[in-house]
């Protein structure tokens, strides 16, 4: 981190002022050190340039597992795609100079695909991550010194107050024990006046008879190494077979509800060993998160109405992509 990343910095829950303790630099940035409490004394690690504020393993150590293991799977830098670019500027509609010279945060940047987009139109970009990802999304976006990473909870965002002029959050806050409060927590961080960006799963009536949240109940409490081994060994046999099935005319659609694994027919573009390793990469992001809980529009609009001073529109209710000024 760098010394100006503190003016922003705040105690998860206590909102309290942190002081800077260094123990190693390297140039303007901060590798070692710990930020402590000026009110309950708590330390805060800083470990290779990220300021740690939750403990390393928690509800979302799958994630710190596939963002490490995947990092470059869905970067458009590593594709040569414009996918997650293209998905960005569709979902947030913020244009460049929207973006330049701006304070953004990124809630739940895991590896840094929507990260290294902000973060290359000249954002002063802050993604948070819960997970180990923010390791993953150190090497992503080692090259932009206008990027900063911080390891928290966008539950309890280690902040203070109305700091950014823009945040989004991406298909994240399904993932999350309490995605109302997220949405509460992550705008209770841009300043009045400034926009945010929500992407999150829809429920449907039919939505819990997918066949991922059939499976969901063993899935998730399989140890994660043993369900990554697990997808690798059938996806050989799988992924073709799928491939062609999900192809078919409503059959297709039908089957990909009845079958929980992510092989996406429709992405252009790509090769197909960069197919094969994101249906890998998105069957374990499907099958292994502790919470998979996905909202209905009208659960979205009833916390937006609570928000004092906040306007928005639905871009889309399936799935739920917000758009709002707080």
């Amino acid at each position: 981190m760098r010394e100006s990343l503190l003016e922003i910095l705040a105690e998860p829950r206590t909102r309290a002022e942190l002081k800077l303790r260094v123990t190693r630099h390297d140039g303007d940035v901060i590798e070692e050190g710990e930020l402590v409490s000026e009110e309950s004394g708590a330390k805060y690690p800083i470990h290779r340039g990220i300021p740690r504020f939750v403990p390393p393993n928690a509800y979302t150590d799958t994630f710190g597992k596939q963002w490490n293991l995947f990092r470059t799977t869905q970067l458009d830098s590593a594709t040569g795609t414009g996918y997650s670019e293209h998905r960005f500027d569709s979902e947030t509609g913020w244009s460049r100079d929207q973006l330049e010279g701006r304070r953004v945060l990124d809630a739940g940047c895991g590896a840094g695909r929507f990260a290294e987009v902000a973060a290359s139109r000249g954002a002063r970009l802050v993604g948070l991550d819960m997970s180990s990802a923010v390791d993953a999304a150190r090497d992503t976006l080692a090259r932009f010194p206008n990027a900063e990473l911080v390891q928290g909870s966008l539950l309890e965002p280690p902040f203070k107050k109305g700091v950014f002029d823009l945040a989004y959050s991406i298909g994240v806050l399904q993932h999350t024990p309490d995605p109302p409060g997220g949405i509460r927590t992550v705008i209770d961080c841009v300043k009045r006046g400034g926009g945010f960006t929500f992407t999150i799963y829809a429920r449907k009536p039919w939505s819990k008879l997918n066949a991922k949240y059939l499976v969901r109940p063993l899935t998730r409490r399989l140890p994660s190494d043993v369900l990554l081994k697990g997808i690798e060994s059938v996806m050989p046999v799988v992924f073709p077979l799928m491939d062609k099935v999900f192809r078919l005319p409503k059959l297709g659609r039908l089957a990909q509800f009845m079958v929980p694994v992510a092989v996406y027919v429709d992405e252009k573009g790509f090769t197909d060993e960069q197919r094969y390793q994101e249906a890998i990469l998105d069957t374990f992001d499907m099958l292994s998160p502790r919470y998979d809980s996905p909202m209905t529009w009208q659960e979205a609009e009833r916390v937006l109405r609570t928000i004092e001073g906040t306007s928005w529109t639905f871009r889309s209710r399936v799935p739920l992509i917000i758009n709002g000024v707080h």
